[in-house]
């Protein structure tokens, strides 16, 4: 067996290749890419042999993604995703002076691999249509996320030099294109109270917005409204600075909306899709972005104590001395806890049975996001089983354990 440690970088990867013993067999820099990769192999056949076979060859690297793990995956290596704080941690073993280097992580990714293997969770083998969930559910969220930072940006900035924009505009929310469109055409005080009710109307047909006449002339006296004005050159550089953050937002808006068509398609091409679909409050985004965190390889989870370990839904019990308390557990896959928690919420109304083992949790004095997220803990496990068996979810075979008795 060898064990190999990967510290990569973007353009190269420091690596260390040990024995069962322990006892250093090579130490190599390899650039990333095809070439690294080739090395890599010759370097491991160099000192495991012709009849090495590629399952006894153990990797920790430092990421779970990347043409570069794919590449080790396919090789038939057993890959190790080992969190940077991980190996941080255990290189105190040996001296607690925190001193770093690309060959010190290499040979504390190799020591772990050797050691504390069965305490490292390998790099699921997910099918390819399961990693291009991933891709683009990421994607999709991470660009949803960069448009509420653009927007609080342009509110704080709006705030300072035009606050009517924020009330005038409230009722269509000021992420949505419209309204984005009418502030970058009166960006400034002066300009948007020389805006037209035709104008805005025109503007909201386009968006096909309902009741236009109304939300015109709410619009319009809004932007009406005597505020404090600061000095004309001041106003004008907010107002650029404004301009430049509604355009992104738009930008973002086109995006988003592309980027979701493909979650969608990717995610009905999965074969789990109709699983997922089947549990409550789980639609084609909320159940895109739950098989992207989760996974498809069918081994990964070895119970559903496992899969909600990994959610994070279960809770943590720390035991020390007289004190004993069961908490929270922050330490989790947060894109998977956000789209479990979404999921809990939507499933009090698409769910009986979930609703009454919620108001179970809240009649034993939990607050509303512990109820919430034992919920989703429930929920998670019915999910592992539907998963597990093949079948879709059923309202009744969920929640027989938590049915009330029926009347004599």
């Amino acid at each position: 067996m060898l064990l190999i440690g990967d510290d990569w970088a973007e353009g190269h990867h420091d690596v260390e290749v040990q024995d069962e013993s322990g006892r250093k067999l090579a130490v190599a820099n390899l650039p990333e890419g095809v070439a690294g990769i080739a090395s890599l192999h010759e370097l491991l056949a160099r000192h495991g042999g012709e009849a090495l076979d590629p399952g006894e060859v153990v990797v920790g690297i430092g990421t779970d993604r990347g043409s570069w793990v794919q590449a080790l995956i396919s090789s038939g290596y057993q890959v190790y995703a080992i969190n940077p704080r991980q190996v941080a941690r255990f290189k105190e073993r040996y001296a607690s002076s925190g001193a770093k280097s690309d060959k010190g992580d290499a040979h504390a990714l190799a020591d772990m691999v050797r050691i504390d293997r069965d305490r490292l969770r390998p790099v699921a083998g997910d099918s390819d249509a399961a990693q291009a969930v991933k891709v683009v559910a990421r994607a999709h969220q991470t660009l949803i996320r960069e448009r509420t930072r653009t927007f609080q940006r342009l509110r704080s900035t709006l705030r300072e030099y035009f606050p009517a924009a924020l009330a005038a505009y409230a009722d269509l929310t000021l992420t949505s294109t419209d309204a984005l469109e009418l502030l970058i055409k009166a960006p400034t005080p002066a300009t948007g109270a020389k805006l037209t009710r035709t104008q805005i109307t025109v503007v909201l047909a386009r968006h096909r917005r309902r009741n236009r006449d109304a939300k015109a002339a709410t619009i319009q006296t809004a932007l009406r409204e005597q505020q404090l004005a600061l000095a004309e050159q001041v106003t004008a550089a907010y107002a650029a600075t404004a301009t430049a953050h509604a355009r992104l937002i738009i930008a973002l808006n086109e995006q988003i909306t592309e980027l979701e068509e493909q979650v969608k398609a990717h995610f009905l091409k999965h074969p789990d899709a109709e699983i997922y679909l089947s549990m409550p409050g789980i639609a084609e985004i909320t159940g895109a972005r739950v098989v992207a965190e989760f996974g498809d390889d069918p081994d990964r989870y070895a119970s559903a104590k496992a899969r909600k370990n990994y959610a994070g839904t279960s809770p943590v019990t720390r035991a020390s001395g007289k004190s004993h308390t069961v908490q929270a557990r922050y330490v989790r896959n947060n894109r998977l806890a956000d789209a479990l928690q979404t999921q809990a919420f939507c499933a009090l109304r698409a769910s009986p049975g979930a609703r009454r083992y919620y108001d179970k949790q809240r009649a034993r004095e939990l607050g509303y996001n512990p109820a919430l997220r034992q919920l989703g803990n429930r929920l998670v496990g019915i999910l592992h089983g539907c998963l597990k068996t093949r079948t879709t979810y059923d309202e009744a075979t969920a929640w027989s354990h938590h049915a009330h008795p029926q009347p004599a």
